[in-house]
């Protein structure tokens, strides 16, 4: 896969996918102004010590509008982070996704039916992406027939392909801070307009739990409502996407490990995880120091922004022998594809649940099932995301 990677179109920033490690496990980008982690000792204690390691980053940047940043999990630690996870911690619970298990079988066949007699499709335009999409879009309450907006609106977000830096100037960082918040501004006034109608006619689906919600005797704002439903709206499906088309590449990519799978059924989970670990989906997290510390006995100063490599990190030689082979004998696959501590993800059941029900149903109806390697498939444009775009399978070897 390593030498493929290069004919995908994979950003070149994921070196990790060309079997180049990293010089240093952490290392200060004098171009960049920030430190880049690769370790995976090291990331997952950051990823534990939130106390040392702030989650809101958007304190480096003076440019950046609050309202943007309230109700944002992502971006919260410590009570606050708690209170407002504790939410919707409901709708995630064992219980409640195993009880989506025959919503998502039935989705699954219902968009393989369309597909059935070709002798190919894109597996992210039929399946990939409109499954989970669907499946969160109906928990929080959203019509699923505006996928195609959502889509979009995702395309949009996470179209640059720059590589992130602190050292350009005020006026441009405030510019760049613009453009972005101007691109994601069309899905939070439709999620706003939702929540409006909401307030008015509750239903029992998420959104409506969200505007009914308080926290300490109060209701969340607007900007945290909206906000956080389209974290929701988003995290909800982008990771499924990703971890759909990925397994299905690995297994491709892996003859054998495909006729293992296909004979022996209780290994999908198992090749889902080691795809997660393989292709991590969010393959970068930012973090900022709280105070003084070492990392990986490197000093790093207070305030300093730090780039946390999963993606290289799944691949630390320290931790996952033989790193760049997809395995499904590895053992302890203790990956950070869903992070670590208390923001780990909070809807990975979910995601892991709609992964091993379509994988098993996709094997069950095309059991030939091949990547069109005469249409290279196209990842994911972003540096901080590694995933398969578009990808065509031939029905029948």
């Amino acid at each position: 896969m390593t030498i493929l990677a290069n004919d995908w179109g994979v950003h070149e920033g994921q070196t990790w996918l060309r079997g180049r490690r990293p010089d240093k496990i952490v290392e200060f980008s004098e171009a960049r102004g920030l430190w880049n982690v690769h370790g995976y000792q090291e990331i997952l204690d950051i990823l534990q010590d939130p106390a040392t390691f702030a989650s809101d980053t958007t304190r480096m940047f003076p440019e950046f509008p609050k309202e943007f940043s309230e109700g944002n999990l992502v971006q919260m630690d410590g009570l606050e982070h708690r209170k407002l996870r504790k939410i919707v911690s409901h709708a995630f619970t064992p219980k409640v996704v195993a009880d989506l298990e025959p919503r998502i079988a039935r989705l699954t066949h219902e968009l393989l039916d369309q597909v059935q007699d070709r002798e190919s499709f894109d597996l992210v335009q039929e399946l990939a992406y409109p499954l989970p999409v669907i499946v969160i879009a109906e928990l929080l309450g959203v019509p699923a027939e505006d996928r195609d907006r959502f889509r979009e609106w995702v395309d949009l977000i996470f179209a640059d392909q720059n590589d992130f830096t602190l050292n350009e100037g005020r006026e441009e960082m405030s510019q760049q801070i613009e453009a972005s918040l101007e691109g994601i501004q069309p899905m939070l006034d439709y999620l706003g307009a939702h929540a409006a109608e909401r307030r008015k006619h509750p239903r029992e689906d998420l959104l409506t739990k969200l505007v009914q919600a308080e926290v300490d005797g109060e209701k969340l704002t607007d900007a945290a409502l909206v906000n956080f439903a389209n974290l929701l709206l988003l995290a909800g499906h982008i990771t499924t996407t990703m971890l759909l088309g990925n397994t299905t590449l690995c297994l491709d990519q892996n003859p054998a490990a495909r006729k293992q799978v296909l004979a022996d059924r209780s290994l999908v989970p198992v090749a889902i995880e080691e795809s997660l670990r393989l292709l991590t989906p969010f393959s970068l997290i930012a973090r900022v120091t709280n105070t003084e510390v070492i990392i990986g006995g490197t000093p790093v100063p207070k305030d300093q922004f730090l780039m946390l490599w999963a993606g290289a990190a799944n691949r630390d030689p320290r931790q996952f022998p033989e790193p760049d082979e997809f395995r499904l004998d590895r053992e302890n696959n203790s990956h950070l594809a869903f992070g670590k501590g208390v923001h780990f993800c909070i809807g990975a059941p979910l995601a892991r649940l709609e992964g091993r029900v379509a994988m098993n149903i996709l094997l069950d109806r095309f059991p030939e099932l091949a990547v069109d390697h005469t249409i290279p498939p196209t990842f994911m444009p972003s540096v901080q995301m590694c995933g398969v775009r578009s990808m065509t399978l031939r029905t029948r070897g």
